[in-house]
Parts: structure tokens; C-alpha cells; sequence
């Protein structure tokens, strides 16, 4: 956890000088979240219970940048970390902010069961189809034939739809957003946050340095109307775009939402937490 140390005037911001590249859309993904959290806030929410997770990669840095209590996971493990923040206290809002190597490679197995328990998290996949962190090294969502250093002969294996593995493996929300379109994405985060159950947001966002031929998509983007969409029309929406170059359309909004029972909801123990508004720590000894 990190000192309240905020940004004058700015709700939400801390003092810490941000260090992404000048121009990267996780300047724009970090300001649709903060202006989320003003949103939510002046709606009831409370900011202590607000909680940010990040992951290893350059959405990392978010952790710096947002004044609400936050963790830093391990690479590929935010998601675990999310769930159990939330199994300490259930009246949290966690939030978990990850990129596309981080959940698609070393946690994909984590975001699996996510999608499958629907505990009450939120998880924003900043997916810029590379590990640009680390340099540029392709990702599970990178597109065929991207040259690295790692692969320069080009990627060989065809890229994952990470929507239709949400889908299909039981998330009860579903979306897509453009990082570069702050009041849609802030208006997709909030939706996300106030959900019952595992919602999960791919924000398409470019690097400016490295997998640069992915870059200026928004020609190929469209806004599909929010209403209620069976799993079989839900998913023949995802597949429509195919994270390939110039290969169809990306469908942006919110692809599948469902009210089930959530992960905490089996556990009498938690909803005896949250209907008295205190976590385990709060608890006498």
C-alpha cells in the first residue's frame, strides 16, 4: 500500500511524475479511470474503499498515479491478488489494471477461473499486442507475422480472441474500449465497476514505439448498442474482429452482461462482512 500523497486539485492523482512515454494512450486510460472514480464517487461510492491492483508491464505504473489504496502484483498475478483483497474485505471495489502479456501469458489461467468463479472485481486489460516493457516481444494477442527481436522471422502461431475466452469460459460482463476515446472508456469503467461479478474491459490501446504497424485502428472501430445480447450473439460479435492487420471490424461497448451469484456469495462468512460493512481485520479478537 502507498501513502495518500495527492495531486492538488486533481481528485484522485498523485504528486508522482508520471514516466510512460510522452504520447502512450496509458495517459488516457489512466484519466478515463481517475475520472470513473470522481463519477463514482459523487454517486455514493466511497473512495477508501476504492482499491487499485496492477500487474508487472507499463499499465503498471498506474499504481504510482492513483490515489486510492493499491497493490502491485507479480507478473501474471494481479488476478489472484485482486481476490483475495476482495475475500479481505467485501465491501472493496477492486480494480484491477493489467496488460495483455501480463493476463494472457503468465496469468491466463488465473483470468480463466475468474471468468468461471465471477468473483466482484473488475479487470482493465490494457492490450497493446506486445510486451513493450521488456521491449517488444510478441504477446498472446500479437498479430501474425510481427518481427521482434525475440521472434524475427515473425509470430507463426495465430492470435488469441481473448473476448471469445472470456465468453466462453463464463464472464458475466464483457466489453471493449478505445483508449484513445477517454469518455467512452470512463463511461465503460464505471459500468464495469459497478457490476455484481467479474467484469472484464479489453481497452485497445497502440504503443508508439514498439508493434507500431498495429497502430491507428480506429478507422476499423465501431460503437455497438448496449442491450441485452444472448452468449451466441455476444460471441459472434467478438469474432469480428480477429486481432490480425486490417482484418475486419473491432466492435467496441459492451459485448455481454449477466447478474449471477458472485464468488463471495457462497461464503456465508463474507456476507456477514459486507452486510456490517467491515472486513476481517475490522473484526474484534
Amino acid at each position: 500500500m502507498k501513502k495518500d500523497i495527492s495531486m492538488k486539485g486533481v481528485p484522485f492523482r498523485t504528486n508522482t511524475k508520471i514516466t510512460w512515454c510522452p504520447g502512450c494512450p496509458d495517459h488516457m486510460i489512466l484519466e478515463s479511470l481517475r475520472r470513473a472514480f470522481v463519477s463514482l464517487e459523487k454517486q455514493g461510492f466511497k473512495k477508501e474503499n476504492f482499491v487499485n491492483v496492477s500487474g508487472i508491464g507499463c499499465h503498471g505504473k498506474i499504481f504510482d498515479y492513483l490515489n486510492t489504496s493499491s497493490f502491485y502484483g507479480l507478473h501474471g498475478r494481479p488476478i489472484p491478488a485482486a481476490i483475495g483483497i476482495k475475500f479481505g474485505n467485501p465491501n472493496f471495489k477492486v480494480v484491477v489494471s493489467a496488460g495483455d502479456g501480463d493476463t494472457y501469458s503468465e496469468g491466463m489461467e488465473h483470468f480463466i477461473h475468474a471468468c468461471r468463479f465471477n468473483p466482484d472485481i473488475t479487470l482493465l486489460v490494457h492490450d497493446n499486442q506486445s510486451f513493450s516493457l521488456t521491449t517488444g516481444q510478441p504477446s498472446p494477442t500479437s498479430q501474425l507475422t510481427f518481427k521482434s527481436k525475440s521472434q524475427p522471422l515473425g509470430v507463426v502461431s495465430s492470435p488469441i480472441n481473448p473476448l471469445m475466452i472470456a465468453l466462453s469460459a463464463g464472464a458475466s460482463f464483457v466489453a471493449r474500449c478505445n483508449a484513445r476515446d477517454l469518455d467512452h472508456t470512463q463511461e465503460i469503467i464505471e459500468k464495469a465497476i459497478k457490476h455484481k461479478g467479474f467484469a472484464y474491459v479489453e481497452i485497445i490501446q497502440d504503443c508508439i514505439i514498439f508493434n507500431v504497424e498495429i497502430n491507428n485502428r480506429d478507422y476499423m472501430m465501431y460503437k455497438i448498442p448496449e442491450k441485452d445480447r444472448s452468449l451466441k450473439d455476444a460471441m459472434q460479435l467478438a469474432q469480428e474482429y480477429d486481432y490480425n492487420l486490417g482484418k475486419g471490424k473491432i466492435p467496441l461497448g459492451i459485448f455481454y452482461k449477466k447478474e449471477k451469484k458472485t464468488l463471495e456469495e457462497n461464503w456465508p462468512q463474507l456476507q456477514d462482512l459486507k452486510k456490517k460493512g467491515i472486513g476481517w481485520s475490522d473484526l474484534k479478537r
